[in-house]
């Protein structure tokens, strides 16, 4: 009897799923595999990168993350960015260079992958400062506090780790 009530569950929720994939596919072509995908098109298929996003369209960008560039993404979370104060992004969203700068200061030059980060103390951000790099109990963190969540999520031009904060450079 269980079996069968698990075979029923598992073939409705396969039934809903794929109901949503045919509306879903009906406005907008298949998406191709993440490695497929560049740095843009894979943060927004997570879903969780919403915030970022819409950031870095508004910043300009999004152009620059899609290219064939390699990049790595220090990817704050949706949550991430609901922990910063709504006065400081109000802030942001009035001064683009401040913006761009924030920005920029969670992406490094190059496809670094998790296990090259474990291994370096800083890492030079294309806004110019550094972030330090700290591996503290199986955890890497970066600038002390804001923990590296997720790693290695593969891009066609370069690779995400995701955040759990939203790191800000020096003088803003």
């Amino acid at each position: 009897m269980r079996k069968r009530f698990v075979s029923i569950l598992a073939a409705s929720v396969l039934t809903i799923a794929a109901i949503s994939a045919a509306a879903t596919s009906a406005a907008a072509p298949a998406a191709p595999p993440a490695a497929d995908q560049n740095i843009v098109q894979t943060a927004v298929a997570a879903g969780q990168f919403k915030t970022l996003v819409m950031l870095a369209k508004r910043a300009g960008l999004a152009g620059a993350l899609t290219g064939e560039t390699k990049l790595t993404v220090f990817a704050p979370t949706d949550s991430a960015f609901k922990k910063v104060p709504k006065a400081t992004l109000k802030k942001l969203l009035r001064n683009r260079a401040q913006l761009r700068r924030v920005l920029l200061y969670h992406v490094v030059a190059g496809d670094v992958k998790a296990a090259q980060v474990v291994k370096l103390r800083s890492a030079k951000t294309l806004a110019g400062p550094s972030v330090r790099i700290q591996v503290r109990g199986g955890n890497v963190f970066l600038n002390r506090s804001t923990k590296v969540v997720k790693t290695d999520i593969g891009a066609s031009n370069g690779t995400i780790h995701v955040l759990n904060r939203v790191l800000i450079p020096p003088a803003v």
